[in-house]
């Protein structure tokens, strides 16, 4: 497996020592949240993308992409009746997705529960229309970055649009492009239909990207969740794709959570590799 954590649960430290931090902990991966950069992502130069990128490397870590895409923006939604609005969010997802290939980074995680809600007055027929239009208008630019678009599934109610991942795929299949997949997290998939590791077993495939989490909102190993069967899943569907950290309650501190996560992930995976058939391990 490949361990990534996401850099906004070090609230307040500097881009170099969190790199420095995360692989001490055996972090290979960093994910990055744009607002921790800056208000919007124009505001990050090209020339502060380059040292941030090579502070990460220098620290022996890869930047892996982006996630919170639209989080603390305005004027940004991808079910907007307006297509003005539309546009523009088509064009800033495009932005960041330039700012992730300087980044070093292939994935764009989009979460963003609030810039994608259902319209007021409008079904969810149409908001489905609205987003594909949206997501449409960004395929140029994020094939000319190389970089993969992984629709994020949300739980309600922090989200009441793409709830499952059978939605996101849907809407996947009409936009039909290689550069766009699923992205499948354990705290949203813990309101899905399906048991968590059914869902994996199912979508995996479509998938290019993966959050580790609790429903409790917490890190791997601070909650109820047991991730032994979940790694059972993803090894036996032999995904090759990142495993990032990524939790909503920053109790206790960032260094308990990155530490006690990613222990506690590798415990798991070890026990889950001892599961899987001589030929899978």
């Amino acid at each position: 497996m490949k361990y990534a954590i996401c850099n906004e649960t070090f609230e307040n430290w500097e881009h170099d020592r969190i790199c420095g931090f995360v692989r001490a902990a055996g972090y290979q991966g960093l994910e990055l949240a744009p607002f921790t950069l800056a208000d919007r992502i124009t505001n990050v130069s090209s020339a502060m993308r380059a040292k941030l990128k090579k502070e990460a490397e220098a620290e022996g870590v890869k930047i892996i992409g982006l996630h919170w895409l639209l989080a603390k923006t305005e004027g940004f939604c991808l079910t907007s009746p307006d297509l003005q609005i539309r546009t523009a969010t088509a064009n800033y997802l495009v932005e960041l997705a330039k700012a992730c290939q300087e980044l070093g980074g292939t994935i764009l995680v989009l979460g963003s529960p609030a810039q994608r809600r259902i319209p007021l007055g409008f079904t969810k027929e149409q908001a489905t229309e609205f987003a594909v239009d949206a997501l449409k208008r960004t395929i140029d630019g994020i094939s000319k970055a190389g970089v993969m678009l992984c629709l994020e599934p949300l739980s309600p109610p922090d989200a009441d649009f793409i709830n499952t991942a059978s939605e996101g795929l849907e809407i996947l299949e009409k936009i039909n492009h290689p550069n766009y997949c699923l992205h499948l997290d354990v705290k949203a998939m813990s309101t899905e239909p399906e048991p968590t590791t059914e869902v994996i077993r199912k979508y995996i495939g479509k998938t290019g990207h993966f959050h580790a989490n609790d429903s409790n909102l917490r890190g791997p190993g601070f909650g109820n969740v047991d991730f032994v069967p979940i790694f059972h899943a993803l090894l036996e569907k032999k995904y090759a794709g990142w495993v990032s950290v990524e939790v909503f309650d920053y109790k206790p501190d960032p260094e308990t959570i990155a530490t006690q996560s990613i222990a506690y992930m590798k415990d798991c995976e070890m026990k889950a590799r001892n599961l899987l058939p001589n030929s899978l391990r």
